[in-house]
């Protein structure tokens, strides 16, 4: 099946959905009645002639918006499914490198967007960018399409080239015996869109087996994305226009953008903010009229600081839940009595009270967990619904626990009642930051001295 062209994708939303009323892309819903979808004449690929493309727009848990499409031709009999995702590219590219040491691991749900590349180090295996189309399924699932796409041509291979298919029935041995359990292996998705996602058991603890990294991606990868055209040469061009000048304090500008739950085009606010005690941060509020949704993001108006910083915050009373928290995109939040940690590629920058930026831990929990809906597991499904109802107890103030924002950063900030006096229950530590924190904040490639006599200009 073709890729669907983006006139086509505005043109089933505008006939399915009513631009006016309804968003582009709702949840599943089980009501057969609800599943609006469009369907259009398109080309055999096997015959030539013409079948029908049934297309709906709808959103997948932890795979955001996505375009699912069934192709058959009543002709030759020719039936093909494809999905495509159709949410937003994240600012930065992820990378997920999961250990795989267990049977049950091979279980794990995982979600693979077209883009991504999947590469198992210990057989030299690699399934290149864009040469799939995104699926949701398991690592099993993805280990029997590999080897289904192997064995594919090798009775022909067997005759023409034998040296060949040796070479490769080796490898679709090795993959078999990854699949079986017998072999244990290292799996790495490389994804630049930053929206695959592998099934983590333990949640909402942190997976002892599988490291998750957020990177910038390259001009090759902007351009895989189309992001950016294919004869960019990487440099920015300075844009001016005529009356624009600094951006003041009381001024609020508002650009045209897409709603992230649905899609639909809405309005984003932006004004600097000067918080008392602190530094100045930019906040961006998103409302959309057609699905309702509200959110706010914050980013840092200054620079990356010279210290990492570590805030702990001590609950002592239900006003604590009161307290203003700025947590800014870089930032990871950890309770310890609940064995919580969030790492800063789950969330991004929140401007909010404590107890706001706790219901928002644990409504990103229940948006993004496999915990609900028809693949749960009962055990699974139990431990998130007891972790949930510890959460509550925080939010409601019945249990005062300890909070910590880890900022390597140092753009993260909690409310202090008592300043410009001490606060008896909150410590700031500042540290030096690691060699890997310093390699995300992209700070080991830059270079702020001697660049001019490197470069030979004195």
């Amino acid at each position: 099946m073709l890729p669907m062209p983006p006139r086509a994708l505005h043109a089933c939303a505008d006939d399915s959905f009513g631009m006016a009323e309804k968003p582009l892309f709702r949840d599943i819903e089980g009501d057969a009645d609800e599943q609006e979808t469009s369907e259009i004449e398109s080309l055999c690929m096997k015959c030539g002639e013409n079948g029908v493309s049934r297309i709906l727009l709808t959103r997948i848990p932890m795979f955001k918006e996505v375009v699912i499409m069934s192709f058959s031709c009543q002709q030759c009999g020719f039936v093909n499914n494809e999905i495509q995702s159709a949410g937003r590219i994240q600012e930065e590219g992820m990378k997920i490198t999961l250990k795989v040491k267990e049977k049950k691991d091979l279980n794990r749900q995982l979600v693979k967007t077209d883009v991504t590349s999947v590469v198992i180090p210990e057989l030299q295996f690699e399934i290149p960018s864009k040469s799939q189309p995104g699926e949701v399924t398991t690592i099993e699932g993805m280990l029997q399409r590999a080897v289904d796409g192997l064995q594919q041509d090798q009775p022909i291979r067997k005759i023409m080239d034998p040296d060949v298919y040796e070479k490769i029935q080796v490898v679709i041995n090795q993959l078999e015996e990854c699949q079986c359990g017998d072999r244990l292996f290292t799996l790495v998705l490389d994804d630049p869109s930053g929206n695959s996602f592998v099934e983590n058991p333990h949640a909402p603890q942190k997976d002892p087996h599988m490291l998750i990294q957020m990177y910038k991606r390259s001009l090759d990868q902007d351009i895989l994305l189309g992001l950016r055209a294919d004869d960019d040469n990487g440099e920015k061009e300075a844009v001016t226009e005529a009356g624009t000048g600094p951006v003041t304090q009381d001024e609020v500008l508002s650009f045209p953008s897409n709603c992230e739950s649905c899609q639909s085009p809405c309005e984003t606010r932006m004004k600097m903010v000067d918080v008392p005690h602190f530094k100045q941060v930019i906040i961006m509020a998103v409302t959309c009229d057609r699905c309702g949704h509200r959110s706010n993001e914050v980013k840092s108006g200054g620079g990356v600081s010279n210290f990492g910083q570590r805030i702990k915050l001590q609950m002592m009373s239900i006003d604590d839940l009161s307290r203003d928290v700025l947590k800014s995109e870089t930032a990871s939040v950890l309770i310890p009595a609940l064995d919580l940690e969030v790492q800063s590629s789950s969330m991004g920058g929140k401007f909010t009270t404590l107890e706001g930026l706790v219901d928002d831990v644990k409504q990103q929990l229940k948006k993004t967990s496999f915990s609900y809906g028809d693949s749960a597991r009962d055990d699974f499904a139990q431990r998130m619904d007891q972790f949930l109802q510890k959460l509550d107890k925080v939010v409601s103030g019945d249990n005062f626990v300890e909070v910590i924002i880890d900022d390597p950063a140092g753009n993260s900030y909690i409310q202090n009642p008592y300043a410009p006096d001490a606060d008896p229950n909150m410590v700031i530590e500042q540290y030096e930051r690691s060699y890997e924190q310093n390699e995300e904040l992209g700070l080991n490639d830059m270079k702020t001295e001697g660049y001019r006599q490197d470069d030979g200009n004195g």
